[in-house]
């Protein structure tokens, strides 16, 4: 937990690991995954890397496990996922998983090609089937045709088919067919191509075929229909025979005599027996080797992801000039270091060599990478901290206090204790079904939820405290306690009007309205816990919640960034920056108290100072701070010696300005001067002149040979601190501090002003659900005949249906985005710079659950 408020510590190591033993060693590195390795190899070409070929060897099998993978669902058989994870497979096995994968491959292939053939083959016989049992009726059809036909007047009788072809005496009419198989969307298409070409000479019968049929190629279930065109010559037969080619129909030879097309069917039927019963054996065959492959198929996914990340990850090591070691670089946390030893140790002896590896710590000026230690509950705020960006190394970390800041600010929006239960017993039901709803954590939406669902818990559970805070479940009221406040001393409270036990519902009912005075109506006992319920009907009630949220909005804002600049402070104090924390932190936290931390002050004396009655009389907050900024006296004073106090604070405010602006800059330019005078005492100083632009600069040249036996260790001490730091402009760094302190002072202002969304959405929430129960539920309630009920049971679904899609989801929603911009801009623009990058250690971890998509 201590890594959760500062990420690890980090250093860069140098693995020498012997050639046979540094397959083994990264693999323990991977189950470990505490390694993150450097490239040493940017240069050269990922098709140019020593362990090129292996990796291409992996993709090989992954190609060919996604085969199989494809097949076997398919087929619709079930992937068997028991959740094992086996060790990385040695080298030699890697020839074995080939083999058995090529097998595989090739057998699954046969099959699939002897069964298409299979197939194809009995979708023909089908068709045949079809087209000798249905063009009985087409020949029926025809022989009447050509009986009209001959029966027509001799001289039309005497000309062809074809009108242009000329007259043919004497000869006999005959006429052919074809017939053949078409999908069924393409008849209307097929038969207008027919009539345009053939202008009508064709006689076209067609008739649907009842059961679809199976496509080989795509196994789809395809609709067909059966024709048979009847035409006469030759030109025609060559014209109708292209148009079906056109139109892919399957063209199949029918006898012309009833008792061949008998004959013909009984063979087909014969043939089509046959079939079926190799087609069942060969399914039955494929099933089975696909049955067997699923059972290992994520084995086999595991351990090629794993052969491939190994290498792939041995690529980005170097050889040594004796070509039997390889050296690697890697970042890693300290306080693992032990564990990485052993996995090397480990690594070693798994492969049999008797040469141990070795690591060593290198020093480095490289900023190391973050590391932040998370588990399955803080993984969702470190997420949230790391949206916006890495901390850098050894930053504080801003994920421990937004997991308390984040929900209890977005309960404050969001206060209602009815929706805030709902959302609680959603983020519950996720979090004690979270291993069986891991699968459906697959979608895109239902996994953002899954996710986040203990801060959906979180939120909920706040937002519950916070309605009972506001005394708000569904924009009514708990009277708990019994309210402290008595309306019969009111003025528009008349006992000769009213009986003195008359309900309060026909006195509201009557009068209309229910304006609360304190001075005459309060008790003077307040209510135990929240808001007093009797607020709930009172007509000023917006008044009140106004002025109660409008201020603790301001409290909590302003005490928020004030826990951002003290955490500024211990970023100054662990890089043992004390420049900045007289510089920037003192007089930015005093600029903060000044003004906005003395208004926080002026809210709690106003609450304690002021009771109910002589609340009226109290001063507005708004019209002090203008008079302090004026340096005027206030018309009402809150305490004596105000006007004093109130100016002073102006001048403090106004001081730390220029202290923000000005000392830093100049201090580190005498800092620079000073260093730059000392270390001429230890170097030669050479002028250059750029004779281009007339620019002086000095060239500092370090001579080995002057060194002085006096003063040895003060010059190596100069000669590190100015090779590391960087070359200082005072102008750079003046323009950073006059935008970093503009920014700070306009920032206080805006900032402040934005915590008041807190108040706007809670207020938003509170009247959205007070006019859907009134314009919902309320109708069926105020009626008092049997037809109310009618109308709150078909009411309640509608309000039920709103209030979670509009009310939990959507407001929910808007919460949490005004609460992270909050966090991110509010909050941590006061300490957090978020310009580190990611520790991303080598690691195996793989999805054993993967679709195909």
């Amino acid at each position: 937990m201590g890594s959760l408020f500062r990420s690890e510590e980090m250093c860069l190591a140098q693995l020498f690991l012997q050639s046979e033993a540094a397959y083994s060693c990264v693999a323990e590195l991977g189950e470990l995954g505490l390694v993150q390795f450097r490239d040493l190899n940017p240069d050269v070409n990922a098709f140019q890397r020593k362990f090129v070929n292996e990796v291409r060897r992996c993709d090989e099998m992954e190609r060919k496990l996604r085969f199989l993978e494809k097949e076997i669902h398919r087929a619709e058989i079930s992937i068997l996922d028991t959740g094992e994870n086996p060790d990385a497979p040695a080298p030699r096995e890697m020839i074995d998983l080939e083999a058995c994968f090529e097998k595989l491959e090739n057998e699954m292939k046969e099959v699939n090609t002897n069964q298409e053939a299979l197939k194809r083959n009995f979708l023909e016989l089908t068709e045949l089937k079809h087209i000798l049992r249905k063009t009985q009726n087409f020949f029926d059809e025809a022989g009447f045709h050509h009986q009209q036909m001959h029966d027509a007047d001799r001289e039309e009788e005497s000309h062809t088919l074809l009108g242009d072809e000329g007259p043919r005496i004497g000869q006999a009419m005959r006429l052919g067919f074809v017939a053949g198989v078409i999908q069924r969307e393409r008849i209307p298409a097929f038969e207008q191509m027919l009539w345009r070409v053939c202008r009508g000479n064709v006689f076209l019968r067609q008739t649907e075929i009842e059961t679809p049929l199976e496509d080989p190629s795509t196994n789809d279930q395809v609709h067909k229909s059966v024709f048979i065109i009847f035409f006469q010559g030759d030109q025609l037969k060559t014209r109708v025979k292209k148009i079906c080619e056109g139109f892919r129909a399957t063209l199949y030879p029918c006898p012309e005599t009833q008792a061949e097309r008998r004959e013909m069917a009984i063979g087909v039927m014969t043939r089509i027996e046959d079939l079926q019963a190799v087609l069942g054996q060969t399914e039955e065959h494929r099933q089975r080797v696909l049955s067997s492959a699923a059972k290992n198929v994520r084995v086999w996914f595991i351990k090629v992801g794993k052969l491939k990340a190994i290498y792939h990850t041995l690529n980005l090591f170097n050889l040594d000039v004796t070509q039997k070691c390889l050296i690697a670089e890697c970042w890693c946390p300290v306080q693992d270091l032990d564990k990485i030893q052993m996995a090397l140790r480990r690594g070693t002896e798994r492969s049999g060599s008797s040469v141990p590896s070795i690591l060593n710590r290198m020093d480095t000026t490289e900023a190391p990478p973050t590391f932040n230690k998370t588990n399955k509950f803080t993984e969702v705020f470190q997420g949230i901290v790391d949206a916006y960006g890495v901390a850098n190394y050894r930053e504080v970390n801003p994920a421990p206090y937004a997991i308390i800041t984040f929900p209890f600010l977005f309960s404050v929006m969001f206060g209602d204790l009815g929706h805030g239960f709902i959302m609680f017993l959603f983020g519950l039901w996720m979090v004690l079904f979270e291993k069986k709803l891991i699968k459906l954590a697959q979608d895109d939406i239902f996994g953002m939820f899954y996710g986040g669902r203990y801060i959906i818990m979180l939120m909920g559970l706040f937002s519950m405290y916070s309605g009972f805070i506001y005394n708000d479940i569904f924009s009514k009221s708990l009277n708990i306690f019994g309210s402290a406040w008595n309306v019969s001393k009111m003025e528009w409270y008349n006992t000769t009007k009213f009986p003195p036990n008359e309900p309060m519902k026909t006195i509201l009912d009557q009068d209309g309205l229910l304006q609360l005075d304190a001075a005459k109506c309060y008790r003077g006992t307040p209510y135990p816990f929240g808001i007093d319920p009797i607020w709930q009907i009172s007509d000023n009630k917006l008044n009140f919640l106004n002025s109660l949220k409008m201020k603790i909005s301001i409290i909590f804002g302003i005490s928020q960034m004030t826990l951002g600049i003290v955490l500024s402070l211990f970023n100054h104090s662990y890089f043992k920056n004390r420049l900045n924390i007289y510089c920037e932190f003192v007089p930015q936290l005093i600029f903060l108290m000044s003004i906005f931390g003395y208004l926080v002050l002026m809210i709690f004396i106003k609450w304690f100072a002021f009771d109910a009655v002589s609340g009226k009389i109290a001063p507005s907050l708004i019209n002090t701070l203008i008079d302090m900024f004026m340096f005027q006296a206030p018309q009402l004073k809150l305490y004596g010696g105000q006007v004093g106090i109130q100016s002073l604070l102006v001048i403090i405010a106004v001081i730390t300005v220029p202290w923000m602006l000005f000392v830093k800059p100049f201090i580190l330019r005498n800092e620079h001067n000073k260093r730059f005078q000392l270390a001429i005492k230890y170097r030669d100083v050479r002028m250059l002149r750029n004779g281009g632009l007339g620019d002086e600069t000095a060239e500092v040249m370090h001579h080995d040979e002057l060194q002085r036996q006096d003063s040895a260790s003060s010059e190596d001490m100069m000669d590190q601190q100015t090779r590391s730091e960087p070359e200082f402009d005072f102008t750079e760094i003046f323009t950073h501090q006059a935008i970093h302190t503009i920014e700070f002072v306009l920032g206080c202002i805006s900032h402040t002003a934005s915590y008041l969304r807190l108040w706007a959405l809670s207020l938003a929430h509170a009247e959205l659900s007070e006019v859907l129960w009134d314009m919902v539920l309320g109708i069926g309630l105020t009626m008092e005949n049997g037809f109310g009920f009618a109308i709150i049971w078909a009411g309640f679904a509608v309000w039920a249906v709103i209030s979670v899609a509009v009310l939990i989801i959507m407001e929910g929603l808007s919460a949490f985005l005004h609460t992270l911009r909050l966090h991110w801009v509010e909050f941590q623009s006061k300490f957090f710079i978020g310009e580190g990058y990611a520790f991303k250690p080598f690691t195996f971890e793989f999805d054993t659950s993967r679709e195909m998509e």
